[in-house]
């Protein structure tokens, strides 16, 4: 979490997808479809948001079936989404069970 000072002014950020390093998805927010302040005023309306909670939205293009060739994840493959100036998820893909 970051407070409003540390980020700036929502939309210039640059947001990265990285498959074990390797960038592969790459967008500015100000290039979503529905702008961040929008889409929690919308979630707002039908539930409250709690400290914490994380809102899951669409994806900048270069995902897996649409790429040529297709790129899938596949257990041991690390992911990271990173948002400047706010951090970085980072996550290692397991095997189903």
């Amino acid at each position: 979490m970051v407070t409003p000072d540390e980020m700036g002014a929502i939309g210039p950020q640059r947001l990265q997808t990285r498959l074990n390093g390797q960038v592969v998805q790459q967008a500015h927010l100000d290039q979503m479809i529905f702008d961040i302040p929008a889409q929690i005023e919308y979630i707002s309306s039908f539930t409250q948001l709690e400290p914490g909670d994380v809102i899951v939205t669409g994806t900048p293009g270069g995902v897996g079936a649409r790429r040529t060739p297709p790129l899938w994840m596949k257990p041991g493959d690390v992911v990271e989404v990173e948002i400047e100036n706010v951090g970085v998820l980072r996550n290692q893909i397991i095997a189903e069970v």
